[in-house]
């Protein structure tokens, strides 16, 4: 059982957005946090950008940030959040499930349009390529990330395992579920052979942990992965959504920007926010999708017929998802 440890920002309890009763004014906002080494770290990172932004508001902003993606969901789904950055996968189901819509995308100084999710091994490990790790099924010691962590379980679960039809809780002798930075101080510290990580996040590693970081060796690097983003509660009034919207993506673009940029460098190498919709989504999807499908064809089936109807289901599953995602998000 996974512990949810909750951390709460400005405030002693965590709560959506207030409404006096007799007015319907909105007092005060939620935002949740995606997991970024540990909660507090997380909260004390996101502080400077948030305490502006509730200036620009004329609303304090409270902060939940939790241990695992599962209690971000879960504070969501709850409505305890009024809006979060959050990864791609987790957007999915806040969007679905929860009655949120996506309103800006993650941008970096960079310039780059995403990131790479990585399997690390240690510097000294003798797997020198990935045809090597295939050679000892059942031998090694697996960290990876939760099933709602785009680079730490999903994309190498599909590009990886999934796509020679293998199943990583059952390929390796043991698996343990963990963030990205205690998973890369277990490479590090020998405690596991191999672990998933991602480009973002082994960057912020270096620069906390340099010794540790420089004990560890990239094995395989994913595809590109598009950033995370922000989502939001539809069941706001629509005019503060579009405030909320406009304040995030308008952060570090003004006369301020050199200042904010500094406050954005706290979170990491964050350049700022880009418009977006929930079309964003749609590479999400399809990694969803493409993994669903390859689990399909590996799966056991009592005939063939059994197959092709569960590949069926998952495609017109995945073209609804698609045709939601794509549809004109509510102003």
């Amino acid at each position: 059982m996974i512990t949810v440890l909750l951390v709460i920002g400005l405030c002693p309890f965590v709560a959506r957005a207030e409404t006096a009763q007799d007015s319907g004014h909105i007092n005060a906002l939620t935002f949740g946090i995606l997991p970024i080494g540990g909660p507090s770290e997380s909260l004390a990172a996101w502080r400077p950008m948030l305490d502006d932004l509730g200036h620009t508001l004329h609303l304090p902003i409270r902060s939940l940030s939790v241990s695992t993606y599962e209690g971000l969901g879960q504070a969501m789904a709850e409505e305890r959040v009024d809006f979060a950055f959050v990864s791609g996968r987790l957007a999915l189901d806040a969007v679905v499930h929860d009655r949120m819509q996506v309103i800006a995308q993650l941008t970096r100084t960079n310039g780059s349009r995403g990131y790479y999710s990585l399997l690390i091994v240690a510097k000294d490990s003798p797997l020198r390529h990935l045809d090597d790790l295939f050679k000892e099924p059942g031998k090694l010691r697996y960290a990876r990330g939760e099933v709602l962590s785009v680079s730490g379980y999903l994309v190498p679960e599909t590009q990886v395992f999934a796509n020679r039809r293998l199943d990583s809780d059952t390929f390796f002798s043991s698996v343990s579920v963990d963030n990205h930075q205690n998973n890369a101080l277990a490479v590090a510290n020998g405690e596991v052979d191999i672990a998933t990580n991602n480009t973002a996040d082994m960057e912020r590693f270096a620069v906390r942990f340099p010794d540790q970081y420089a004990r560890l060796r990239v094995l395989w690097t994913s595809s590109l992965i598009p950033h995370a983003v922000v989502v939001i509660r539809t069941d706001l009034p629509a005019d503060l959504r579009q405030r909320v919207a406009a304040a995030l993506t308008s952060y570090a673009k003004g006369k301020n920007a050199p200042a904010e940029l500094a406050k954005l460098h706290l979170i990491h190498d964050i350049s700022g926010f880009a418009p977006a919709g929930n079309e964003a989504l749609v590479p999400f999807a399809d990694i969803e999708f493409t993994l669903d499908r390859r689990r399909a064809y590996s799966a056991q089936w009592v005939s063939d017929a059994a197959m092709q109807a569960r590949l069926k289901k998952i495609d017109a599953e995945h073209e609804a998802l698609v045709r939601q995602l794509m549809a004109p998000s509510a102003p």
